[in-house]
């Protein structure tokens, strides 16, 4: 493979203008394609297959005039009045006929009739009937249900909620914060604004082309809302990571007096392999989501693996092609100078593995040096006060390793104890931004109502005739009584055939409560036992409860997937047993880590303010999922950058102590740069609103930050100086069977090094 990219990276350097034309080309048409055929999100989770959705099916069938989107307006009194009273109820009057006239709106219910109304007669429910069902709902639409009584606002509260008050969350600026402390990242990292402008370039348009792919597809398959905001937060991250990658190798080969293209052909073909494998990595754990069997689940993690695949591309074509362009201006300006007076020709690779300074004496070909490099070896890191600090901080870790293991692995032990607690839910408008409408009908319902009207559940039951409908709600209604957390039970409507009856269930708690959890658990199993009947549970409440159930079984399953395949990719790589169990355990560590975090924070409320967070609760059930297959390729790509340079200098003849100490003193600029800006990507969305979103950011950065600091720049050279030659051991047998997938280059430096012997004259 390493040989395969050396020579794209070479053709994309020499035919840099077509290369960025085509991209430029392709970004256009997608722009356009998106333009032409995007379509809605859906705030849909439908599940086939389970009970909830069944019953949801049925009622479209059964109740068609009911299968469009609901709204819910809520009416109150001033404290001290009543609804009865004439003026507030003609209030109420011209509220029902305003919400009527709503553009798409079948109807809306006086709560008089409906009797819909609490019992101190202060509140009251207007249900509102759309046509259209949720996803097809305009904003003009929405804007005028919201403005449905604003002229009785000075005698009565009306507040407008429901499920068509839900609309997707919206990519404001506050992300972009995220985005420029990349850039201050980058500039310091590589301390010129030509090689962090290029880099941030080469990531933007990376995004923009996934971003826009994603949504010209949007039209013709359903993504959730959340989606393409998951694909824009992952697309940033890895696309300016894997372009930092590259670039701090290129400029690596110009400092060392390796001519442009062959630095920028060679860092593709060495780190940009690294690039390839951690992308398929990262893609083929999305991709697994499918598995898991959740259409919009398996839509989210297509949607990101798609924006990660283009990352990868634009990573290994466009960015040598802008390489090219920049030159020696992608080094700090003493570089520069220094490289302008050493006369070096079209390659000169010496320090491809080593670092050794081509030499000075006139030119040479690219594979000149392969041989010094390999037989000078990676030479002693004597440890000293000009030392790079990522060789001294390794050295410490090295002496310190037992107390390191301790401290670091009962830490994060511990602070992974919360997720024993964890609990999953989908949003709710009880947890909705405070202040929004729908967080406010909410709130003025759990007033006047109780908390248990928030997640109301709808049970349906259907036979083959009405008598026998009749019978079995009767059975209902006595095999429920008395059911804990059940505070009523409202009449049947019926369908137009009088076969089947929807009943409303209010619980005692709200919906993402564990006793409404309870609840429906109980109401299944109770109904269960009702013969010659159809009777199933369902409702948003009940679909919320069932996907993340679904969810919950699911990861151990995925879990097992992920960590298995890391351990067999990994194995291919570093052609190790130990290696790539610590890596597993490691990632294991990481993920329970910020499970716990994120619950103590988001969950039960823990300095929950710092983060924007008002009003604690589950998390939403699929960031769980979410997380552990974003964070397994991230994780094995800053293993791979680390411990590959540890097994290379091994391999050429390094002690196991010395090995470790140059593979983390040479990667701990970059995977420190590399980390620090895919943890600012992911904290700038904690600073959007919409708590879903939030917590998918903070879960992300944590998790970044406790992997790349703690567990791979800590813990693992910690771990492989005390397993010293052992780390490196694999069964013969095994090795055989093991294809060699060359991520570190060697077949390419074989190639170059055949070439320069090639071309040498013969000594006669």
């Amino acid at each position: 493979m390493a040989t395969l990219l050396y020579r794209l990276g070479r053709g994309s350097f020499r035919r840099r203008r077509l290369v960025v034309i085509l991209w430029l080309i392709l970004l256009v048409a997608l722009g356009g394609a998106a333009a032409a055929f995007m379509g809605r999100t859906t705030s849909d989770f439908a599940l086939p297959g389970t009970e909830s959705q069944r019953a949801l099916d049925a009622l479209k069938h059964e109740f068609p005039e009911a299968s469009g989107a609901t709204g819910t307006i809520v009416v109150a009194a001033p404290a001290g009045d009543t609804l009865a009273d004439p003026n507030m109820a003609a209030a109420v009057g011209q509220v029902v006929r305003e919400a009527s006239q709503v553009p798409g709106v079948l109807g809306a219910v006086d709560p008089f009739t409906a009797k819909s109304l609490s019992r101190d007669g202060r509140y009251a429910l207007i249900q509102v009937q759309f046509r259209d069902p949720v996803d097809d709902i305009t904003a003009a639409q929405r804007t005028a249900y919201e403005q449905a009584g604003e002229s009785q606002r000075d005698v009565l509260q009306v507040e407008h909620g429901g499920e068509v008050m839900n609309s997707p969350p919206e990519i404001g600026g506050s992300e972009a914060i995220g985005v420029a402390v990349a850039l201050v990242v980058l500039l310091v990292t590589f301390g010129s604004l030509v090689a962090a402008g290029m880099t941030m370039l080469n990531a933007l348009i990376g995004v923009g082309a996934g971003m826009a792919g994603l949504y010209a597809l949007s039209g013709v398959i359903s993504l959730n809302s959340t989606a393409p905001i998951l694909a824009l937060m992952l697309g940033l991250a890895v696309g300016i990571d894997y372009s930092l990658f590259i670039t701090s190798r290129h400029r690596q080969h110009l400092a060392d007096g390796v001519d442009p293209e062959e630095a920028a052909a060679r860092s593709v073909g060495t780190a940009g392999s690294a690039v390839v494998f951690a992308g398929i990595t990262v893609i083929i754990a999305l991709a697994g989501l499918t598995v898991v069997n959740i259409p919009f689940l398996s839509a989210m993690g297509l949607a990101a693996a798609g924006t990660v695949a283009v990352a990868v591309l634009v990573a290994i074509t466009l960015l040598p092609a802008l390489l090219g362009f920049a030159g020696l201006r992608v080094l700090p300006r003493k570089a520069r100078r220094e490289a302008a007076a050493s006369p070096a020709s079209p390659a000169s690779p010496a320090s491809a593995t080593s670092g050794t300074p081509a030499a000075a004496d006139g030119p040479r070909h690219a594979s000149d040096a392969v041989a010094e490099a390999d037989s000078e070896g990676p030479g002693k890191h004597e440890a000293s006060p000009a030392e790079p600090f990522g060789f001294r901080w390794a050295r410490w870790i090295i002496k310190a390793r037992i107390p390191v293991l301790v401290v670091g692995v009962l830490g994060l032990g511990l602070l992974a104890v919360p997720a024993a607690g964890m609990r999953l839910s989908l949003p709710d408008a009880t947890h909705a931004v405070p202040g929004t409408p729908e967080r406010a009908a909410a709130d003025l319902i759990t007033q006047g109502f109780g908390p248990g009207a928030n997640g109301r559940l709808a049970l349906v039951v259907s036979t083959d005739s009405p008598q026998t409908t009749a019978i079995a709600v009767q059975q209902v209604s006595q095999v429920l009584a008395g059911t804990p957390n059940l505070v009523a039970i409202t009449q049947p409507n019926f369908s137009s055939d009088e076969r089947t009856a929807l009943l409303a269930i209010i619980p005692k708690d709200g919906p993402t409560a564990a006793s409404t959890e309870t609840l429906v658990h109980d109401v299944r199993a109770k109904t269960a036992s009702i013969d010659g009947a159809d009777v199933s549970l369902t409702g948003q409440t009940a679909v919320g409860i069932d996907v993340s159930e679904k969810l919950s079984d699911a990861l151990p399953i995925y879990l097992a997937l992920v960590v298995g395949l890391s351990v067999l990719l990994l194995m291919l790589v570093f052609r190790s047993i130990l290696v790539p169990l610590k890596a597993a355990l490691g990632f294991l560590l990481t993920v329970g880590t910020t499970f716990g975090i994120t619950v103590w924070i988001f969950q039960e409320g823990h300095l929950a303010s710092l983060v924007g967070v008002q009003t604690p609760g589950p998390l939403v059930s699929f960031l769980p999922i979410i997380l552990i297959g974003i964070l397994f390729g991230l994780a094995m790509d800053y293993e791979v950058f680390l411990v590959s340079r540890m097994r290379e200098d091994f391999t050429h003849g390094a002690s196991a102590h010395e090995a470790t100490v140059s593979g983390t003193g040479h990667g701990a600029r970059v995977v420190t740069a590399a980390a620090l800006i895919m943890t600012s990507v992911f904290a700038g969305f904690v600073l959007i609103d919409d708590p879903t979103i939030k917590a998918i950011g903070f879960a992300l950065a944590l998790g970044v930050a406790v992997d790349a600091f703690v567990m791979r720049m800590t813990i693992v050279p910690a771990v492989i100086s005390l397993f010293g030659r052992a780390a490196w051991w694999l069964p013969r047998w095994l090795d055989r069977l093991l294809p060699n997938v060359d991520i570190e280059g060697e077949k390419l430096h074989q190639q170059l090094e055949e070439d320069r012997a090639d071309r040498e004259p013969v000594k006669v």
